[in-house]
């Protein structure tokens, strides 16, 4: 009995999250990085921004090489921003003139509490880790994730972040 309650309790938490992701590439361990803006195609204010946060203060803590931050996207972000792609072409313009390696980009699908009487928290994104200098993206990964109702949506993120993040970056040589 005891037996089978784990294993529905195991399916019911796995059932929680899905991501796909592909082979992770071979990296440059102490190589610069940034963060290119993250496009918010949510009806939430600020998803960009916030996911970009998560991914920059992970990224820290990886360890990977420096973290150049690219300051010119502090512009508000609207909803449905048609100048997603715009902003995201002008970071990666300026990370190749500042001679960065690696730029991490990505888009906020879902960033929300879900309608109902828990409210759970669901967070879904995509990331790609970008060779600045030839444009070519080098790995990419999506995925989405729910909490439970005593969860911080920012928490649910930060995992479905880092898991995304942990297997891109783990051919960093």
């Amino acid at each position: 009995m005891k037996v089978m309650a784990f294993g529905l309790l195991l399916t019911a938490l796995v059932a929680c999250s899905t991501v796909d992701r592909g082979k992770a590439p071979a990296l440059q361990a102490n190589a610069d990085w940034t963060v290119l803006p993250f496009a918010n195609h949510t009806e939430t204010p600020m998803a960009g921004s916030r996911a970009e946060s998560v991914a920059e203060a992970l990224l820290h803590a990886r360890g990977v090489g420096r973290v150049k931050r690219y300051t010119n996207s502090a512009q508000a972000e609207a909803l449905f921003d048609a100048a997603d792609t715009k902003r995201q072409e002008q970071a990666l313009a300026w990370a190749k003139e500042q001679g960065v390696r690696y730029a991490l980009g990505g888009a906020v699908d879902e960033w929300r509490y879900k309608v109902g009487v828990d409210g759970e928290p669901a967070a879904g994104l995509t990331l790609h880790i970008i060779d600045v200098q030839s444009g070519e993206i080098l790995w990419s990964g999506a995925g989405g994730k729910s909490g439970w109702s005593r969860e911080a949506l920012s928490a649910v993120a930060q995992k479905l972040i880092r898991e995304l993040l942990n297997a891109g970056l783990s051919g960093a040589r």
